[in-house]
């Protein structure tokens, strides 16, 4: 007659579950906004930093650069570091989340939050 009852428990142990992914999510996308990178150019005479969320928080410039002359050149170079903090933000986030994500049984290359 409750046959079909039988699968109620692994039901709430799947919401239980889900529950608490829910909350590692929280924790790591707090933990993302405290964890900084930073992106280099010109052999470090430029550097960026930013979150691991990719927000850009620092910028460092050696004086040594500042040449009226070489406007473009500095332009360069403070993009190129700024694309450099954003890529290692990017990654820095992707290693975070499958440290979370590990044990979950997805499939390879999945990205989250979904």
């Amino acid at each position: 007659m409750f046959k079909g009852l039988g699968g109620l428990g692994d039901m709430g142990k799947m919401m239980k579950a889900a529950q608490e992914m829910q909350g590692k999510m929280a924790e790591m996308q707090e933990e993302l906004e405290r964890i900084t990178v930073t992106g280099e150019s010109g052999t470090g005479l430029v550097k960026a930093t930013a979150t691991a969320k990719g927000e850009l928080t620092a910028l460092d410039i050696d004086p040594s650069i500042f040449n009226p002359d070489e406007k473009e050149v500095v332009e360069d170079l403070i993009l190129a570091a700024i694309k450099d903090a954003q890529q290692k933000a990017q990654t820095r986030s992707q290693e975070e989340m499958a440290k979370v994500t590990d044990g979950l049984g997805l499939p390879p290359g999945m990205k989250m939050p979904f």
